[in-house]
C-alpha cells in the first residue's frame, strides 16, 4: 500500500496577556505559523498589539473544517471564548513557549 500523507491544519487563538487581547487563526503549519507571529514577521493586527502567545488550539484533518471553525468561532462572543482558552490552559501559558523547531530557533 503506497504512503499517503497526511496534512494538519491548525485553528489557533493569540493573546498578548492573560484576558488581553484576542486573535482567531488557521494554518497548515503551526510551528512556523507562531515563529512568523512571536518574530512579527508580517504587517497587520497581530503585529500591532503585540500578540505572540499561543493560548488555545485544536487540529484539523481537513481544512475546510478548521475554516468552518474559525468562521464560527469569530462570530462567539469574547466570554465563550476565554472560556474555551481556560478549560484547556486556565493561566494562558504559551503553549509554543518550550518549542525548538527550526523556525524559532533564532
Amino acid at each position: 500500500m503506497p504512503y499517503k500523507y497526511v496534512h494538519q491544519y491548525y485553528l489557533y487563538i493569540l493573546s498578548n496577556k492573560y484576558h488581553g487581547t484576542l486573535y482567531i487563526g488557521i494554518t497548515n503549519d503551526l510551528e512556523r505559523r507562531m515563529f512568523e507571529h512571536k518574530n512579527q514577521v508580517n504587517e497587520g493586527f497581530t503585529k500591532r498589539y503585540g500578540l505572540k502567545l499561543l493560548v488555545y488550539f485544536e487540529t484539523f484533518q481537513y481544512v475546510n473544517d478548521a475554516i468552518k471553525r474559525e468562521k464560527n468561532m469569530k462570530k462567539w462572543k469574547r466570554q465563550w471564548k476565554i472560556n474555551l482558552i481556560e478549560e484547556e490552559n486556565p493561566y494562558w501559558n504559551d503553549l509554543a513557549k518550550e518549542w525548538t523547531n527550526d523556525y524559532l530557533e533564532l
